[in-house]
């Protein structure tokens, strides 16, 4: 009876008895949540409606600014794009934009990474343990609040320029960072570093063999966080960096802006040509979260 049940066959080898389609039907209709489904494509519209709003806008005349906004131009003009190219001087911003939030994602992921790792391996010592309860306690300083003691501290440091501008990330984020790299870390066996150590390998060989790598998930989120926040910010680059040739983009795209008029058209076109960068390699890291949360689930 069990080999007709398990092989689909009787015992002389005849075919048996097939399940009915309806139950294996039911049972993948049954995994998707239609209610939930339904809510996520109508929150979609939150993101895809500025959006619209911002490509139409690039699009168009300052004279077709006129009414809701979400008409269709009725002409297109690319000159907008090029106006943004020329008033923003969008390869130096550009190259400034990436060198700075790339070496903060590089830094981030290497220093913030082995911070956690000695925390997590020694929260048994006070030490440890106090200095995990003061990075958590940095979240709740705002930064407006010592905004103009590390602008004057950067400035007698000669750090007003791109490489503190970076090096201001990776300290800010330290503390978010420490947060979510610790709890991760917890979850590893310790037997592993164990087996390494007994292998002849020193503390610090087994962090970069052993533990690094299984570090991909979060390595990937952290880098993403930091990159969005890098390409994206306009306070921090504002009070810090004091060569105009220096300015990223947020700071650059401030010049439509004036006291009585913004140039909405070539505004919206220069926020597109900076997004353009950011979605690729949003696009990019996406694929690489899901291949190292997979890794990270079967290792």
């Amino acid at each position: 009876m069990s080999t007709q049940i398990m092989t689909g066959q009787d015992v002389d080898g005849e075919p048996g008895p097939v399940p009915a389609r309806g139950t294996a039907g039911k049972r993948r209709t049954s995994g998707v949540n239609i209610p939930v489904t339904v809510l996520v494509a109508v929150l979609s519209l939150t993101v895809l409606i500025p959006l619209y709003f911002t490509v139409v806008t690039a699009l168009k005349s300052p004279d077709q600014l006129g009414g809701t906004g979400f008409e269709l131009p009725t002409s297109i003009h690319p000159e907008n794009f090029s106006k943004a190219w020329r008033l923003t001087n969008f390869p130096n911003a550009l190259l400034v934009s990436g060198i700075v939030t790339a070496s903060a994602v590089v830094l981030t992921i290497i220093t913030n990474s082995m911070v956690a790792y000695a925390i997590a391996r020694n929260m048994n010592r006070p030490f440890f343990k106090a200095l995990y309860y003061f990075f958590i306690a940095a979240l709740f300083v705002p930064f407006p609040i010592i905004m103009l003691p590390v602008t004057r501290e950067t400035a007698l440091l000669g750090l007003d320029n791109p490489v503190g501008l970076f090096l201001l990330y990776t300290v800010y984020g330290l503390s978010f960072n420490i947060f979510v790299y610790t709890a991760f870390i917890k979850s590893i066996p310790p037997e592993l570093e164990e087996a390494a150590i007994m292998d002849g390998a020193s503390t610090w060989t087994s962090f970069w063999k052993v533990i690094f790598p299984l570090l991909t998930p979060m390595n990937a989120t952290v880098g993403i966080l930091t990159c969005l926040w890098a390409w994206n910010d306009f306070l921090l680059p504002l009070v810090i960096l004091s060569d105009p040739t220096t300015r990223t983009l947020p700071l650059v795209q401030y010049v439509f802006q004036s006291q009585f008029n913004t140039d909405y058209s070539t505004a919206f076109a220069s926020y597109l040509m900076a997004m353009a960068p950011l979605l690729l390699v949003y696009l990019f890291a996406q694929r690489w979260v899901i291949s190292g949360v997979m890794r990270g689930s079967i290792k």
